[in-house]
């Protein structure tokens, strides 16, 4: 992952139901200086949020087992935690940006270091501090 970016040390929740994925995941954004919880799913997600008020970021994936898909998960978060700042990643060509939360960004699937370093830098600042972050930008 881009190791020369480096964010202020905001705390990110990654949702991902795959393991391996998950896990590079963590690793990357902790060389990135963010602070970083994990969740296989929704249900696991909500419980970090929770108890982490102190979560500023969700990453999640949208396809994902449990009672509720990735998707559904970013509208309840932006429902009951409305500061907290949303990225929704798949690789579903049929996902559409009507269908995100306002105020969330899309990371399509695959992605690389760079994809990922430049949303975050719109969502939670750094190489691209001060960027907007609007609703329904495609990254």
């Amino acid at each position: 992952m881009a190791q020369s970016a480096r964010f202020r040390s905001a705390m990110i929740l990654i949702v991902e139901s795959e393991t391996l994925v998950r896990m590079e995941l963590v690793t990357s954004l902790t060389e990135m200086g963010l602070r970083v919880l994990a969740a296989a799913n929704a249900d696991e997600a909500i419980v970090l949020l929770d108890t982490h008020p102190e979560i500023e970021v969700l990453l999640t994936d949208i396809g994902m087992p449990g009672s509720m898909d990735g998707l559904k998960l970013a509208h309840h978060v932006r429902e009951r935690w409305p500061p907290v700042k949303i990225i929704v990643t798949s690789g579903l060509l049929s996902t559409q940006l009507s269908d995100l939360p306002g105020e969330s960004l899309f990371l399509p699937k695959p992605y690389g270091p760079v994809s990922l370093t430049e949303v975050l830098g719109r969502m939670i600042g750094g190489k691209d501090d001060g960027a907007d972050a609007r609703g329904g930008l495609r990254a």
